[in-house]
């Protein structure tokens, strides 16, 4: 037996119209941005209406998205809130503070990120973060200049600093 393939939850996947109710038709949610799901999905499925943000927060800082079990994920600097996003419209706005537009930072291929994620099976373990987050707890260790001199464990002496002047 197969184990079926989960893709990796991106706002566009997530945030759904409600069905069809008896004697009316499914609401048409294909023209709303993907950034501004989240929006009306909050007010469909938790009732609580939040208005979508209309201007961006000058000199913010950008949020980075990240996989966090199996989905894309924008975290508020300002709340601690996170909610799923879009990673074709980098717009991250806030439904818990009420937070106008933040740019969204977005790996370049997000596909291979995703291609990643699919190697492993239980998507519980499924988590990336942007090489350049600032909140990336492992951040990536860069390449060593072959040039530079060696990195000395600190209380260390030199050689070099132990000649006679």
């Amino acid at each position: 037996m197969t184990t079926p393939v989960v893709p990796v939850l991106r706002a566009e996947t997530y945030y759904l119209p409600p069905g069809p109710r008896p004697g009316r038709p499914a609401p048409d949610w294909s023209g709303i941005a993907g950034a501004e799901l989240v929006y009306h999905w909050v007010d469909y499925r938790l009732g609580r209406r939040t208005p979508v943000p209309t201007a961006f927060v000058l000199g913010a800082p950008p949020v980075y998205a990240r996989v966090n079990h199996n989905r894309w994920l924008g975290d508020c600097a300002n709340c601690g809130s996170a909610c799923l996003v879009s990673l074709v419209d980098l717009r991250f706005g806030c439904t818990e503070c009420k937070r106008d537009w933040v740019t969204l930072i977005v790996p370049d291929d997000p596909g291979t990120v995703e291609a990643e994620m699919m190697q492993i099976p239980q998507t519980h373990l499924r988590n990336w973060w942007h090489p350049e987050d600032p909140a990336n707890p492992i951040p990536p260790v860069p390449p060593e200049d072959p040039g530079a001199p060696p990195n000395d464990p600190p209380g260390t002496v030199a050689p070099s600093d132990l000649a006679a002047p």
